[in-house]
């Protein structure tokens, strides 16, 4: 089994996804409402919102999609996308690419659990935390 994680966002899905390919590497699949077969179903201002997007990396998959008028959107609450990297310089590219534009709420730092953690909000209302628990700093 895997755990993975879907965000909604209210017509900010794509630019969201392409920021965070390039922050994460990995690669996209997007679908916008307009390639479904119930199109006419979804008022026209939704067509060219995504209905659906994945964001591989390695095994792990980011996936989420831009609200519909029958599912109006309510902000993303209560729930942070975690990042564990391998090293110092990772845990601080993300940190820098990532808060870019956001809010900080913990600025990346040595705790006692981590040799570098973090926690923000990114510009799209997406909290992340970013934990580096490796000792050596390259």
């Amino acid at each position: 089994m895997k755990i993975n994680a879907y965000l909604t966002f209210d017509g900010q899905c794509e630019a969201a996804f392409n920021f965070y390919a390039e922050c994460l590497g990995g690669t996209l699949e997007m679908m916008r409402y307009a390639q479904s077969p119930d199109v006419g179903d979804i008022p026209a201002e939704f067509h060219q919102r995504i209905m659906h997007v994945c964001l591989t990396v390695g095994d792990q998959l980011l996936m989420a999609s831009d609200s519909t008028p029958q599912c109006p959107y309510e902000g993303i609450k209560g729930c942070s996308i975690s990042l564990q990297v391998d090293n110092v310089p990772e845990a601080e590219r993300l940190y820098a690419a990532l808060s870019a534009q956001g809010s900080v709420q913990m600025e990346l730092q040595q705790t006692f659990w981590a040799t570098r953690f973090a926690m923000l909000t990114d510009r799209f209302g997406v909290s992340w935390m970013i934990n580096c628990t490796v000792s050596q700093m390259d």
